[in-house]
């Protein structure tokens, strides 16, 4: 029997106070698949993964309603939040490092789980940092405090950060804002390795980047899901909708 999707959207409708960011939104992203979110800015893609994610829970005036599933649970039926952010790893667009030590950074997730071996730790951490690309970089210094790290890598030990805890989903919402270019691109060669184990869910406002890397994407516009489909699709000269097509190519956005 083939696994449903991973992540199933249904409706879902987001609300700050007299403000709807996301209005009935409905689809779905496979299992180990880059799936790529677009969109001007405003049009509801970070509160998108702040849903999927739970992060909006105690934001006051927010109002959610519709249905969200991660691998065929209802997320807002689980009284365990942390189990949900365990299988959903977030990043952020700007590195968030805790001010600990690089292998503390990283082993802080495990050890909240009840990880205490010292042996599987060290292993553990290593093969997040060098998931991240990182492990060269720092493997003489882990002892060193991970805000210390320039902006990219900081960035790279974020995502070390969320892949600890295995994520069966690893959000990232506009990780390369802090990011030099050629950084960029060692990530993004991090995410084609990762697909393999994960579902990714990309956020960017570079459209060359989802047109890179998702293997499905979808366009937004003012809270509203335009267009859904394979990237080939959408980064053609012919999508569903003709605002895609002026969106990806620059005549506004």
């Amino acid at each position: 029997m083939t696994p449903g999707p991973m992540v199933e959207l249904a409706d879902l409708r987001v609300r700050y106070g007299q403000r709807e960011a996301l209005k009935g939104v409905t689809f779905e992203m496979r299992r180990n698949e880059v799936f790529g979110i677009i969109g001007p800015s405003q049009s509801g893609k970070t509160t998108l993964l702040k849903v999927i994610n739970r992060t909006l829970d105690r934001v006051p005036g927010v109002m959610i309603s519709g249905t969200v599933k991660v691998d065929g649970v209802n997320i807002h039926r689980m009284k365990d939040v942390y189990s949900l952010r365990r299988k959903v790893g977030m990043v952020a667009p700007l590195p968030v490092g805790l001010p600990l030590s690089i292998f503390d950074n990283v082993a802080f997730a495990p050890r909240m789980a009840g990880i205490r071996d010292k042996a599987d730790l060290e292993a553990r951490v290593e093969r997040c940092l060098r998931q991240a690309a990182l492990w060269d970089e720092v493997k003489d210094r882990l002892d060193s405090l991970g805000t210390r790290l320039s902006g990219g890598q900081q960035q790279r030990l974020t995502i070390a950060r969320a892949l600890s805890h295995d994520p069966e989903v690893l959000c990232l919402d506009e990780f390369s804002i802090a990011v030099d270019p050629v950084t960029t691109m060692r990530i993004e060669d991090v995410l084609k390795e990762l697909r393999s184990r994960m579902t990714i869910i990309l956020v960017t406002n570079l459209v060359q980047q989802a047109r890179r890397l998702a293997d499905r994407t979808a366009f937004f516009l003012n809270g509203e899901l335009v267009e859904t489909g394979p990237s080939e699709v959408i980064f053609s000269d012919a999508p569903a909708n003709r605002k895609t097509y002026e969106y990806v190519n620059g005549i506004f956005g």
